[in-house]
C-alpha cells in the first residue's frame, strides 16, 4: 500500500560542509545525493566531488525553503554544517569554533574573562565533562567545585563530554548574571548556583618552603607562561632556596612552545626535549637552545589530570635525569593541535602531531609514570586547599629534596 505525503520519511539531511570558508582544508571524501519528491525517495547517485556535495546542499536549501515550517537562520546552518563535517571525525580535540567561540578562546588566553573560573576536559571514554579544577579565587572555587567533579548539566540542560565548546560557552555571560551547575561527585550529584564575574588568570604561583625549598604552582600553559615562570623562578633565588618543587598537578595543558620554555630553563643547551610525528611519519626533534638557569634538584609533582604540555614538561624533565616524578600517573593526551583563525575571524583546531618523550615513550593514552607513585587520600579530593601538613605527595617531595 503506497504510503500518503503525511508520512514523510525521516529529517534528510546532516549538513556537513560549506566550501566558501574551509575550501582549502577539505580532501577526498564520498558521501550520497538523494534526490526527493513529496517525501520520497526517487533514486540516489554518488558524490564525488565538492561540486556535488554543493549540488546537494542546494538542493536541501530548496526543499527547505519551500516545505519547512519553522525560521531558517543560515549563520546558524553554515556553523552547523561545518560542526558537522569537522566532528565526523571522531577526534574529540579536532574542532571548529565559531567567531564568538574563538573571542572567548583568546580572551582567556591573554588572562582574563567573564564567567565562573573552570578548567575543564572531555573524558573521551565516558564522554562526559570533568573538571580540571576552579581557578583560584573565582566563582566556581567560592561555590565549592572541585577537581574531578563530573558537569552533568548547565541551567537544567543535559550535557555529554563531545559538547566541551557548548558547556564553555554556555557558563560564560554578563557579569552578575547567574548559571546553575549540576555536578557529579562520588557518585552523588548536586545542584550550585554560580554568579559570572570577570576572572583574572594568574599561570604561576610560588612560595618558600621549609629547608629552603622553592615552590611553584603552573595552573597552564598559556599566555607567556614562561617568562613568567623565569620572573617568579629568579625572585625565589633571591629569597635563598636551594631546591625546587615544579606542580603541575591539575594542570590541563595549553600552549607547547611554553612548556618547551621551561624544559628548556633545566636542562642543559643540546638536550631533546621533544619529539614529534606527523600524519607522513615525518619526525622533528626540539632541543633545547640555552644554557641551563635552573641549577638546583627538582621534584615534579603531577596527577592524573595533569595532561599534554604538562606532560611534555614531565617527560623532557624525568628522561634527562633533571627531575624526580612525584603523585600519580598523567592522564595521557600526547596528540598536539594546531589551531587557526579564519578570515571571518572562526577557528579550526586540527589534531596535527603525536608527541613522545626524549626516549620516545608513547604518551597518547598510556600517560608518565612517576618515579615515585603517591596517592592523595581520599578525603582531601573534597577540599578546595588541601593543607601542606595533609598533602601526602607535597610531603613525599620534599622528603626527596632533604636527601639531596
Amino acid at each position: 500500500m503506497e504510503k500518503t505525503t503525511t508520512q514523510r520519511i525521516y529529517k534528510m539531511i546532516m549538513l556537513i560542509f560549506i566550501t566558501i570558508i574551509i575550501t582549502s582544508m577539505v580532501t577526498a571524501f564520498a558521501t550520497y545525493q538523494y534526490l526527493i519528491n513529496d517525501g520520497r525517495i526517487l533514486g540516489y547517485q554518488k558524490a564525488n566531488s565538492i561540486d556535488d556535495l554543493e549540488d546537494t546542499l542546494s538542493m536541501f536549501r530548496t526543499q527547505l525553503e519551500e516545505k519547512y515550517i519553522g525560521e531558517i537562520d543560515d549563520e546558524d546552518l553554515i556553523n552547523g554544517a561545518i560542526k558537522g563535517y569537522i566532528s565526523a571525525l571522531g577526534d574529540p580535540y579536532t574542532t571548529y569554533y565559531t567567531k564568538e567561540e574563538m573571542d572567548e578562546i583568546m580572551e582567556e588566553t591573554e588572562g582574563s574573562y567573564v564567567g565562573i573560573g573552570l578548567y575543564m576536559t572531555m573524558d573521551p571514554e565516558k564522554n562526559v565533562i570533568t573538571v580540571i579544577k576552579p581557578i583560584e579565587n573565582s566563582p566556581a572555587e567560592e561555590a565549592g567545585i572541585l577537581a574531578g567533579d563530573i558537569i552533568l548539566k548547565i541551567d537544567g540542560e543535559e550535557y555529554s563530554g563531545e559538547e566541551i565548546d557548548q558547556v564553555s560557552k554556555k557558563i560564560k555571560g554578563e557579569p552578575g548574571t547567574k548559571v546553575t551547575l549540576e555536578i557529579l561527585r562520588n557518585g552523588e550529584s548536586k545542584t550550585v548556583e554560580i554568579t559570572r564575574r570577570e576572572v583574572s588568570i594568574s599561570h604561576i604561583t610560588t612560595k618558600v618552603l621549609e629547608n629552603n625549598i622553592g615552590y611553584i604552582a603552573i595552573s597552564d600553559f598559556d599566555g607567556e607562561c614562561s617568562k613568567e615562570f623565569e620572573t617568579k623562578y629568579k625572585e625565589l633565588l633571591k629569597k635563598n632556596i636551594k631546591k625546587l618543587i615544579i606542580d603541575i598537578r591539575n594542570n590541563g595543558g595549553g600552549i607547547v612552545d611554553e612548556a618547551i620554555a621551561i624544559a628548556d630553563f633545566a636542562t642543559e643547551k643540546g638536550s631533546t626535549l621533544l619529539i614529534t610525528k606527523d600524519k607522513n611519519e615525518n619526525e622533528q626533534i626540539t632541543k633545547a637552545k640555552n644554557k641551563p638557569i635552573i641549577n638546583v634538584p627538582i621534584v615534579v609533582l603531577m596527577n592524573e589530570y595533569s595532561a599534554s604540555a604538562s606532560e611534555i614538561l614531565a617527560g623532557a624533565l624525568k628522561d634527562n635525569g633533571k627531575a624526580t616524578l612525584v603523585g600519580k600517573k598523567t592522564y595521557g593526551k600526547g596528540v598536539i593541535q594546531e589551531l587557526s583563525r579564519l578570515t571571518d575571524g572562526s577557528g579550526l583546531k586540527i589534531t596535527t602531531n603525536e608527541y613522545y618523550t626524549p626516549n620516545r615513550n608513547v604518551i597518547h593514552k598510556v600517560g608518565i609514570e612517576p618515579n615515585i607513585e603517591v596517592e592523595l587520600p581520599s578525603e582531601l579530593n573534597s577540599m578546595s586547599e588541601i593543607p601542606e601538613d595533609k598533602d601526602t605527595q607535597l610531603q613525599k617531595a620534599i622528603e626527596v629534596l632533604k636527601e639531596k
